[in-house]
């Protein structure tokens, strides 16, 4: 069984919690840890757990929203921490108690998940995306990447469950505050999936083992709740209760792949 339950997800910190097994002693890792320690010590507990039964934080990239947490929550509770090279050579806090540095074409396991990461188009040094299994069940996370590949295709073909970036409107961005150079980095192919590519790439992925599907990175200046529902109902062909978003304030609740 893997469970998975996000803590927060925005340009303001994002970590989402995977698990494996039935008991409370199984395997639980954090991917990414960008709130502060305190933080993500609330946002468990919301999720009834605690840090010290992590058992690996894994990092996808350097950037801040997704790091900035991580060396003090893994020093604290002796947490071992997963990342590429490229990733751990651009952390400003990179005094891990336990480094594994990982290849982004090559699976590993931790305890009983196995994990399967891919490269992705993002404007970071070695950034990486994961697909998570416990030998039964596939759970795809694919955010922060300005573009889709082939490879991303075919590493998310037949998930699961996937958590997939819906992070703008072309629009909203293209109207908005943001200076034009911050606007053609997020829109840019090393940037972030606006709604129109979430929806291309449900529609270029095999969907009939599909169970769960999570909107992620959901800007709260660029895009809206409806936008980016509406995006996935359309590369789902399903009506709105058949899919979900998660928010930077609460994230979203548990659930389960049996």
């Amino acid at each position: 069984m893997i469970r998975f339950a996000s803590l927060g997800s925005g340009s303001k910190g994002n970590a989402t919690l995977i698990e494996s097994g039935v008991k409370e002693s199984d395997t639980r890792i954090l991917l990414d840890c960008g709130f502060s320690t305190k933080e993500v010590e609330i946002r468990l507990a919301k999720h009834q757990r605690c840090a010290s039964s992590i058992d690996a934080i894994v990092i996808t990239h350097e950037h801040a929203d997704h790091i900035n947490g991580v060396g003090r929550l893994a020093r604290k509770y002796n947490i071992p921490v997963w990342l590429t090279a490229g990733t751990w050579h651009k952390c400003r806090d990179s005094n891990f108690p336990d480094t594994h540095f990982i290849d982004s074409h090559s699976d590993f396991e931790i305890n009983d998940l196995r994990l399967h990461p891919f490269p992705v188009p993002h404007d970071a040094r070695e950034p990486c995306q994961f697909v998570f299994s416990d030998g039964n069940s596939q759970l795809g996370i694919a955010t922060d990447l300005g573009s889709i590949t082939p490879h991303v295709i075919a590493k998310l073909n037949n998930v699961d469950a996937l958590l997939l970036e819906c992070n703008y409107d072309g629009e909203m961005l293209h109207n908005g505050i943001y200076p034009q150079k911050l606007k053609d980095r997020v829109s840019g192919n090393k940037g972030h999936l606006d709604n129109k590519q979430a929806t291309q790439l449900l529609q270029n992925i095999k969907l009939d083992k599909l169970k769960h599907i999570v909107g992620m990175h959901v800007s709260e200046k660029n895009n809206t709740q409806e936008y980016a529902t509406a995006a996935l109902c359309v590369g789902m062909n399903c009506s709105e209760n058949e899919v979900s978003l998660a928010s930077q304030v609460d994230g979203f609740a548990w659930r389960e792949l049996a």
